[in-house]
């Protein structure tokens, strides 16, 4: 009797693991596709406020459109950096950024190196942060090439960016207080960043103390 429980006991025990080493290899093969349309639209969408991102616009990196959106918004990767051919690891690797018209304007410019024209100023959202710059500077996307105290890798935030870059003037550019505060100063670039909770879980040595 005791044999049989045993036996029972061992086969019950090698069923359980054996399910449950399946329903983990299953859990792996289903790992999303980076670089499929529904994982860049969630990825990027969730840059904004869902009552923003839902509605949506989507380019993929790409730049094709993978969904057409009713509000006016655009969500889409910011990042400036190669594509990986397995597509970005995450949102915040992406950069997902949500702005609208005036906003695409901004990111045109800065991708081209141009400065940005536009009508008026506008917001930009960035719930899932960046992946650093220089605070000092556009286009320098390595920590070892920023000038000594100005890498900032973000996390969530808001941005500003303004039609005239000179009216930001008179606000601080340090970003260690957790205030609003000017990136790029004295560029066609300049833009505020307004951190949001978390915005220094990616830099946390740059929190206020």
């Amino acid at each position: 009797m005791v044999l049989t429980r045993l036996r029972l006991f061992i086969a019950v025990f090698i069923g359980s693991y054996g399910l449950m080493a399946l329903a983990g290899h299953h859990e792996v093969g289903e790992q999303k596709d980076h670089t499929s349309a529904d994982w860049q639209i969630e990825a990027y969408s969730t840059a904004a406020p869902d009552f923003i991102g839902k509605l949506a616009t989507v380019i993929g990196s790409d730049g094709s459109v993978l969904r057409q959106g009713s509000n006016g918004w655009i969500c889409q990767s910011a990042n400036p950096r190669p594509v990986p051919e397995t597509g970005w690891g995450s949102a915040h690797e992406a950069m997902a950024a949500c702005h609208d018209g005036e906003g695409m304007k901004w990111m045109m410019g800065y991708m081209a190196g141009e400065a940005p024209m536009m009508e008026r100023d506008t917001f930009m959202w960035m719930l899932h942060g960046d992946m650093g710059e220089d605070n000092t500077a556009a286009g320098v996307l390595n920590k070892q090439d920023a000038a000594p105290g100005q890498w900032i890798e973000s996390g969530p935030h808001l941005m500003l960016m303004p039609k005239d870059p000179a009216s930001l003037a008179k606000y601080p550019t340090d970003f260690t207080t957790g205030a609003p505060y000017v990136m790029f100063a004295n560029t066609p670039y300049a833009h505020l960043m307004i951190p949001v909770a978390d915005y220094y879980q990616y830099q946390p040595e740059s929190a206020p103390e």
